[in-house]
């Protein structure tokens, strides 16, 4: 099975973030020429499809996996999968996918997620259940333009509770794989919570403060491995005031950055994170970013056709910084075999 993922941007996001130009004192730069360093190519995937594929049941994935040319995966494991009764952890899923990677030469990277962005209810949020039973979850809605609306769900991070539990998954995820997983990284910013169906009590001021909260509470705990915070909308930043604030505080405290897509001189990404990533890049210890789903079938504004693999990494690597790039698994050139896909 493939993960799918939806692009959670509201359209009064979209508007706002296509209307503003330069603000936050960082200015919109038109793409510098390629330079720097490639990216380093990794794969991205729910951690059920990586057990289906090292397991044998999916050997075209597995295959790309064990590429000569691929570095590592990054597994995306929802909260559920990690913590059963409150307190206890789970960590033989995550064993068994270091176990695997580190002996073909590999790195592994762990996307902690507390968001779903095509579940229907609440009740589906892949969060453990005493997280639903005491009312952590709120109901989402995507209204992206580029995609059919569907709903989701996410763990309501702007509570203290929902937020302490969370942190303490991340503390004890530390105690057991600090200094042996490749990087562990937050998932995106972009959420519209439905506030017509929401009892949790949310806000956006007080969603920022608890992203804010929980990346530097990321940091404290992982001193060894890389922790990353995906940045790339937040909710009533028109003058993107927040977005600097965060941007600050991963260069002050060390935090990776890096987002879920990776769209060349799309407007509206240009104007809100990627601008941060372009200014921001020489003083973050570690940028990544990734090719996903939706992203291999959009249009390149410069030519009308889609984006190439030279253009995703051409922009990742010299325009925004980054030094790996997760790769969805139905990129085209994966297969291709090792040599000739080198040549991008």
């Amino acid at each position: 099975m493939t993960m799918k993922r939806m692009l959670p941007v509201s359209v009064s996001v979209l508007l706002t973030a296509v209307a503003l130009t330069s603000t936050a004192g960082v200015a919109v730069a038109a793409p510098a020429a390629p330079g720097g360093k490639a990216p380093t190519d990794y794969l991205y995937m729910s951690l059920g499809d990586f057990e289906e594929a090292v397991s044998g049941k999916s050997p075209d994935i597995k295959a790309k996996i064990d590429r000569p040319d691929i570095h590592g995966v990054q597994v995306v494991a929802p909260w559920k999968a990690l913590e059963g009764r409150k307190g206890e952890y789970k960590w033989s899923r995550i064993d068994d996918a270091l176990t695997y990677l580190q002996g073909h030469g590999k790195k592994l990277f762990v996307q902690v997620q507390d968001r779903f962005f095509d579940v229907d209810g609440i009740e589906n949020a892949n969060v453990p259940q005493y997280v639903k039973d005491e009312g952590g979850v709120a109901p989402t809605i995507d209204e992206n333009p580029d995609v059919v609306t569907s709903t989701g769900a996410m763990a309501a991070q702007w509570k203290k509770d929902v937020r302490t539990d969370f942190q303490g998954l991340l503390k004890a995820m530390a105690a057991k794989f600090d200094g042996r997983l490749g990087g562990v990284n937050l998932p995106e910013t972009a959420i519209e919570v439905d506030t017509k169906k929401d009892r949790t009590g949310y806000d956006s001021t007080s969603y920022i403060d608890a992203e804010l909260e929980n990346m530097a509470y990321g940091r404290k705990v992982f001193t060894k491995t890389p922790f990353v915070q995906y940045v790339n909308f937040l909710p009533d930043d028109d003058d993107h005031k927040r977005m600097k604030e965060m941007f600050d505080l991963a260069r002050d405290k060390g935090i990776g950055i890096g987002g879920p897509d990776t769209l060349p001189d799309r407007d509206w990404q240009m104007k809100n994170s990627y601008k941060f990533l372009h200014a921001y890049k020489d003083v973050l210890p570690v940028v990544a970013m990734a090719v996903q789903e939706p992203d291999i079938g959009a249009k390149d504004p410069r030519t009308g056709l889609p984006y190439t693999r030279q253009r995703f990494t051409d922009f990742a690597g010299g325009y925004l910084g980054a030094s790996c790039l997760f790769w969805t698994t139905e990129a085209d050139w994966l297969g291709k075999p090792a040599a000739s896909a080198g040549s991008r």
